[in-house]
């Protein structure tokens, strides 16, 4: 969980992330998401991240700096049905198929906004990204949502990526 503040560097924005659970299995999983707020109820500016392995949700990450990640953006009153169904997606392995080789999901994250939610899909190889077809995926699990937005960008290609100059303090 974060909350997002405009303008912060990495460094200050890890300092506002709070590592919730850590989870193993699919039971661990819905004893965690049975048990936090829905996305319905975060204040706008927060995150939720589910994150794969240790990595933590930062772009300079080393498990994430070479990825990017594919945003949707939808309506909030969509929100929950769509949050619910890429996690799923992305713990039961269902994006595997639309990855190239050497490619994987890194995680998945919803970001509230004041009108419109951001729903993030990391992957670890953004120079594989173009022939994925994850989105095609995204639109077969959830046929009925319409996105306002659909984007993907490079996390090297960000001018607030920290790159090589960043060393992480973070301890969760």
């Amino acid at each position: 969980l974060d909350k997002s503040v405009p303008g912060t560097t990495v460094a200050e924005y890890e300092a506002t992330l709070r590592k919730l659970y850590t989870v193993s299995t699919v039971e661990g999983f819905w004893s965690v998401y049975n048990n936090i707020p829905d996305v319905d109820k975060l204040n706008v500016r927060y995150t939720y991240h589910l994150m794969r392995d240790e990595r933590r949700p930062v772009w300079e990450d080393k498990a994430n700096c070479n990825g990017g990640n594919w945003r949707l953006k939808c309506h909030k009153f969509e929100s929950k049905k769509v949050w619910k169904e890429l996690l799923l997606a992305g713990i039961g392995e269902q994006f595997s198929d639309n990855l190239l080789e050497g490619d994987e999901i890194g995680g998945i994250s919803i970001s509230i906004r004041d009108r419109d939610d951001i729903f993030h899909i990391w992957n670890t190889k953004a120079l594989l990204h173009e022939e994925a077809t994850v989105i095609d995926k995204v639109k077969e699990l959830l046929p009925d949502v319409n996105f306002a937005a659909i984007f993907y960008k490079a996390f090297q290609t960000h001018q607030a990526f920290e790159g090589d100059k960043y060393k992480s303090n973070w301890k969760g």
